[in-house]
Parts: C-alpha cells; structure tokens; sequence
C-alpha cells in the first residue's frame, strides 16, 4: 500500500483556501486586515495629533507587509503562476505594493502616496464563489451581498481617489474623507448641488468616470436584482442537502451546483404545497 504524501504548496494551498477551518480562519483575517486598512485610511484624512497618526501609519505598513507576504504565498502556490500573475486581483494588488516599495527607497514614480484603500475590490474574490467564506450559502442572500459590495466597493474608491486628486490643491473643498464620499454619492446619482468643484484636470476626469458609472452601473445592477428576484419567485424552494441551495427550477431533476438528485424531493414538495 502506498501512502499519498501532500506536498508543503498543496497543505500551503489548502490553508489559503476556504474548504478548510484554517482557510476561513485565514481568509476571514485578511478580510479583517483590508477593511481595518480601509478605516486608517478614513481616519487620517481628519486631522489628527502627530502621535496618533504616526501609530496608524505603523499599523498600516505592517498591514501591507502582511499583504505582500499572503500575495507572494499565492503566488508560489498557484499552478499557473503566470495566469495568476496576470490575473485581475493580483494586478490590483502590485498597483498597491510597487508604489510602497518604492516608497521604501525613496523613489517617486508618479502618483504614488498609499493606495491602499484600493485593495478594497480584493474582498470582490471572496463573493465570486457560490459560498462566501461558508456563512453565506443562499444564493439570493449572494447575489445581493455582491450587488451592495460592488456599489460600496466603486464609491469607496472613487472617494479615495478624489481626495487624494484634490485634498493638495482644494482643501477647503475636499477637506477629509467625509467630504470626497460626499461628493461622489452625489456625482453618481446625478444630482449635481455643485457646492464642490474639482480644481485639477485628473479631478475632473475622475467625475466625468463617476458620472458614466452611476448612469451605467447603478440601473444595470438593480435591475439584475429585480430581474433574479423574479425568476426566484417562479422557482421551487428545496433545500439541496450537499450544497444548500434552496431555489430550484419547477422541472429541476438535478441541483445545477452540486448534481445532487432532486426530483423525488420536488414532487413531494409540490403535492405539499397543492393540498
């Protein structure tokens, strides 16, 4: 009898998944990670005693250190590591990590002050499976947590941006973070007060980018809503006992997730709900 040795990638793979309790552990840690991330960044647009602002400086840099090393884990796990370094979320993250090692030396290249609030669209990975994480298996309760996400994700980042654009050359305009978000909500959905005018040229690129965002992304992702709540309203409920899919359609045989048989359990559930 031969035994079947896992290789350190593969258990190194595995914990980076989400199949296993480590894996939620640490994915869960990293979710944790991006959003207390996300806050600094909120905090120190505020104005702040020196000292404050300095420990969350030092929180942030050792929560990019973390990232690099979880980025560089993926990636000497990954198969294809060409394909994952091509991949859309690990572009997001080197847009993060080249300007903070740069920084490191020194060097300027650009527009590189702490990006770090983009990594915000990463948690995106974790709602492109058919569970988030093993907490959220319904797929209606998926779809409109995708939905809210991808909406909070976009103004989160269009905010960050525009004060980072803004913030050196029209202070009194985009004086914190509270502002920018303000402004973007109101670019989104067209309401234009005009109280708040982008002075620079990418400033306002950045708003002509919003405009077309709102007037395009906004309709289209309630209406995708709208659109499976009613397909779901014709459907079976039946919960699939492998994948917990509770939603079938009337003439489903087989849950379309797992295969799981489902016709015996459809036909019971009809003649239930008919008498």
């Amino acid at each position: 009898m031969t035994s079947h040795l896992i290789s350190p990638r593969q258990t190194l793979n595995q914990w980076l998944g989400i199949e296993t309790l480590l894996g939620k552990i640490f994915n869960l840690s990293i979710i944790t990670l991006v959003l207390i991330s996300a806050a600094i960044f909120v905090i120190q647009t505020y104005d702040l005693p020196p000292n404050i602002y300095q420990n969350l400086d030092l929180a942030n840099t050792w929560i990019l250190i973390i990232f690099i090393l979880e980025y560089l884990l993926r990636l000497w796990c990954a198969e294809q590591k060409l394909e994952y370094f091509l991949s859309v979320y690990s572009l997001i993250d080197l847009f993060i990590f080249i300007p903070f090692i740069f920084g490191l030396f020194s060097i300027k290249i650009g527009f590189s002050e702490n990006l770090i609030w983009f990594r915000i669209f990463h948690l995106l990975r974790y709602l492109r499976d058919k569970t988030f994480l093993g907490i959220i298996n319904s797929e209606n309760d998926l779809i409109v947590t995708r939905i809210c996400f991808t909406l909070f994700s976009i103004i989160f980042v269009y905010s960050g941006l525009i004060y980072q654009i803004e913030h050196a050359i029209n202070p009194q305009a985009f004086r914190h973070f509270f502002d920018a978000l303000y402004f973007c909500i109101v670019t989104m959905t067209t309401v234009g007060f005009g109280d708040i005018i982008p002075l620079s040229e990418a400033g306002r690129w950045i708003t002509l980018a919003m405009i077309l965002t709102g007037i395009a992304l906004i309709p289209w992702q309630v209406g995708d809503l709208v659109k499976h709540f009613v397909q779901n309203s014709q459907k079976v409920r039946m919960e699939c006992r492998d994948c917990g899919l509770l939603f079938h359609d009337p003439d489903a045989k087989f849950c379309k997730y797992c295969g799981c048989s489902l016709s015996e359990k459809i036909e019971n559930s009809k003649r239930v709900a008919q008498g």
